[in-house]
Order: structure tokens, then C-alpha cells, then sequence
């Protein structure tokens, strides 16, 4: 079943890279007492992720910050080292938190899993953005399949 407005994110866990190695980010950890605007995509390094998708969130991160929002939020079906060395060829910054979601618990526990296998790339997630609050999803925006639109970091904005 796919989460929706108004569902609770499911406890599990991401991972990030810091200068100390990967740590777990609990989703209660990241998502408890915050509003918080995550968005995933199918893959680091991929086109529309790397042209677009990122890019518009790091630009307008002090805007969406402006909005009350305390954390952004990358997320996607790679390791925790891809999503940090993609996060520093972007140059990210401090703006976004490049989340890995390895294995795709999180994806598949929200149930935004997309099936890129016959493509050679594997289970991964669908595109989509949302805003968190306090653990409880009050936006989503689900991409229609080889889309970008309704998950863009101007859209967000305009529904923050």
C-alpha cells in the first residue's frame, strides 16, 4: 500500500556518510518534532537527478528553510558513499542530507518502489517529494512515470 497524506512514516532507518564513516539515521530521529521536506529519485548520477531534480533543491534550500522547514532531505536505492560523493559533485553543502537507502526498505516500506530491473538498474524508488511533520506526511507528490514536475523544489515551495 502506498503511503499517503495524513499516514505516519514508518519507523526503519537511512543511512549517511559523515567524516567519522556511515551512521543510521533512524526515520523517527529525522522525521520526530520536524517539519521536513524529503525528496527521492531513481539514482545518483542519473540525468534528470543530477540536471534538475537535486539542483533545484540545493538552489532554493535557504527559501524552503525559510518556510519553517528544519531538514531537506535526499533520498535514494544507493549506498551511503555514492549519495556523499554524489552530494560533493553537486556541491550540496550543509542544504541537503543525502540519505542512502541501500537496499530499499524505506522506499518499499512507503510503498514508492519502481522496478527498474529490465533497464539494469535494479529495484529503486519512484520520484516524488514530501513534506513531513512530526513524523506525519502532510504533502505528496508522486511523479508520473519518466516525469519531473510535481516533485520540483518550486513546486514544494509553492506548497509549503
Amino acid at each position: 500500500m502506498t503511503i499517503k497524506v495524513g499516514d505516519k512514516i514508518p519507523t526503519g532507518a537511512l543511512h549517511l556518510k559523515t567524516a567519522d564513516g556511515v551512521e543510521e539515521m533512524s526515520t523517527d530521529a529525522l522525521f520526530g518534532g520536524k517539519k521536513v521536506v524529503v525528496f527521492a529519485l531513481p539514482g545518483a548520477f542519473t540525468p534528470t537527478c543530477s540536471a534538475k531534480h537535486l539542483p533545484g533543491f540545493v538552489a532554493k534550500a535557504d527559501e524552503i528553510a525559510a518556510k519553517g522547514v528544519d531538514t531537506i532531505a535526499c533520498v535514494s536505492v544507493n549506498d551511503a558513499f555514492v549519495m556523499d560523493a554524489w552530494g560533493v559533485d553537486q556541491n550540496v553543502g550543509q542544504k541537503v542530507m543525502m540519505l542512502a537507502d541501500g537496499s530499499a526498505n524505506f522506499t518499499k516500506a512507503l510503498g514508492l518502489e519502481l522496478d527498474l530491473t529490465g533497464r539494469g538498474m535494479g529495484m529503486r524508488s519512484q520520484r516524488y517529494a514530501m513534506i513531513v511533520e512530526d513524523g506525519t506526511v502532510t504533502g505528496l507528490m508522486v511523479e508520473a512515470a519518466g516525469a519531473f514536475d510535481v516533485s520540483s523544489a518550486e513546486n514544494i515551495l509553492a506548497n509549503l
